[in-house]
């Protein structure tokens, strides 16, 4: 008799930040992906249409209301504002920290197993920079919500098709583009694309436990 095939079950990504520079780069290596045969984007706005695509306009006040409709294996979380269009620092701590820890609180709550999340280079609670110390606080209050995988990824500068003009980021991109042969490998700015892939490929490795991926490792995807 011959062998039995292994049949494995397609799996459902759920994303959030699909419309922002890594997010829109990576849903669409997620609906190019054999891994899964759904993908859910939480968005706030209309995103072109896929047979693979499933769209979930939500508030994130009623973020677990809106998770009760399905069940997520991998969850991708790509939300992130700046201090400039936040406009405050109650409103960046909102979208930086609170949304991205209710979202990782309600899906490992309804069964998803892994969850990546964009963090930054030099996150950490202990920084003197507020935008680096909600970074870290989010990655140690994901890190406690008890996911068998967690992927942090932590990107320095990022290089992309950018929908919004930020001209401090504009100004830095000059810098590293005129010096950046001087700039160590940690510090180099790095291609969104780059980060969507390696969140695609360490998502596909079924990995447990914490993984911690710094700016330099992800500069080879």
């Amino acid at each position: 008799m011959g062998e039995i095939p292994v049949i494995y079950r397609m799996k459902t990504a759920l994303i959030a930040g699909s419309t922002g520079l890594i997010g829109s780069q990576l849903l669409q290596l997620l609906l190019s992906s054999d891994r899964y045969s759904e993908v859910v984007a939480l968005t706030r706005q209309d995103l072109p249409r896929h047979p693979k695509l499933r769209q979930l306009k939500i508030d994130f006040a009623n973020l677990g209301e809106s998770l009760d409709q399905f069940k997520a294996d991998d969850v991708f979380c790509c939300l992130g504002t700046t201090m400039a269009k936040a406009g405050s620092k109650e409103n960046f701590y909102q979208v930086d920290f609170y949304y991205p820890l209710l979202l990782a609180k309600s899906s490992v709550q309804r069964g998803a197993r892994q969850f990546l999340l964009i963090s930054a280079l030099g996150a950490s609670r202990n920084s003197s920079v507020y935008y680096n110390q909600v970074k870290g606080e989010i990655e140690e209050a994901i890190m406690a919500t008890g996911f068998e995988t967690l992927h942090i990824f932590r990107p320095s500068l990022l290089l992309g098709p950018r929908t919004e003009h930020r001209t401090a980021e504009d100004a830095a991109k000059m810098v590293y583009k005129i010096f950046g042969f001087l700039i160590p490998k940690k510090y180099k700015a790095i291609q969104s694309s780059k980060v969507a892939k390696a969140m695609l490929h360490f998502a596909s490795q079924d990995q447990t436990g914490v993984h911690i991926h710094e700016s330099q490792d992800l500069q080879s995807f």
